[in-house]
């Protein structure tokens, strides 16, 4: 991911645009809207971020919104970044306000950068003050997934397309997604740029760990690994049923378990089997990357976020309660 947000940083940062405030001799000054917050404790965006502020630039200055409904201890900043918290969910109906404040706070800064669509809307509002540039990662086609309702998706349609019409520059972290953002949007993208910036590949390599045995015993025999949100659009369901039909695999499988009755229905029905090990979020790079580079199959199924596209997957069974028990 290193090498990758690197290059996210350019990107963001536009390269004139940096020497021009140099000339005039103050700081460029950053927002991040959209994420859970930092240190990283929810996700793929959350992680971006995390590592992005390792590269920080001289003369720029990173402010960061945070969830403080998601960290009991404040930090006033973190790796060079001011944190400011907000009283408010980063995630479902309550993150369209979340990011619409984070936007609204950041009217004074040189660039908004914007993770995720779900404010997006209100973007036509926002630009009629703010003056300096917007950029965006539009996230996965968040308005597929099956957990809201039609009006919701509309909702979120509407964003997707806010984002793309009014952003400076739209970021795609998959081909898949750049893909649908020229062909969707052909109108909205003619005179602005659209990156490709993908995910980087640190995590594939090797962690030599012996001592993490001890607390995973069961990594010690050949195992498959998924880490994901347990979201039924990510068919954590039909991964579980499958180990639980191959008694000879085994399966790791970490994630937020206790956030839904989802989770918790699948975490009690199959944490009985002996070749399915079901781990709580684990935040420790060193640990997650461990398990990961050790294992002899990563298994994907995400149906409806940003990484699906690029794996051209594409899973509709719906999971119901009943079929829990």
């Amino acid at each position: 991911m290193l090498e990758n947000n690197n290059r996210l940083t350019h990107v963001q940062l536009d390269t004139n645009l940096c020497k021009s405030f140099k000339s005039m001799g103050r700081t460029l000054r950053i927002s991040i809207i959209g994420t859970v917050g930092v240190p990283a404790c929810y996700g793929g965006f959350e992680s971006l971020v995390d590592n992005l502020l390792d590269f920080t630039p001289q003369d720029v200055e990173y402010t960061v919104f945070c969830s403080a409904k998601k960290y009991e201890k404040r930090l006033f900043s973190y790796k060079g970044a001011k944190l400011v918290y907000l009283e408010k969910n980063a995630n479902g109906i309550e993150s369209i306000f979340y990011d619409f404040e984070g936007m609204k706070s950041s009217l004074d800064s040189d660039i908004m950068l914007i993770l995720g669509v779900s404010g997006c809307m209100f973007l036509p509002f926002i630009r009629r003050r703010f003056k300096g540039k917007v950029i965006t990662n539009i996230d996965g086609l968040e308005w597929r997934r099956d957990k809201w309702k039609w009006y919701a998706k509309r909702l979120l349609k509407f964003s997707e397309k806010m984002a793309v019409h009014y952003s400076d520059i739209v970021i795609g972290d998959n081909k898949g997604i750049t893909d649908y953002i020229n062909a969707e949007y052909k109108k909205e993208v003619k005179n602005k740029r659209v990156e490709l910036i993908a995910y980087g590949g640190d995590h594939v390599l090797p962690v030599k760990d012996d001592s993490l045995f001890e607390k995973y015993p069961f990594c010690k025999n050949p195992y498959a690994v998924t880490v994901c949100r347990i979201e039924p659009e990510n068919n954590v369901h039909l991964i579980l049923e499958a180990f639980a039909r191959m008694a000879e695999e085994n399966l790791v499988f970490v994630g937020n378990w206790e956030r839904s009755d989802y989770g918790k229905c699948l975490k009690e029905k199959y944490s009985v089997f002996s070749n399915i090990h079901l781990l709580d979020p684990i935040y420790e790079p060193h640990t997650v990357n461990w398990l990961r580079s050790n294992a002899e199959l990563y298994v994907h199924g995400h149906s409806a976020a940003r990484r699906n596209e690029s794996f051209l997957c594409r899973s509709h069974e719906p999971w119901s309660s009943d079929s829990c028990f």
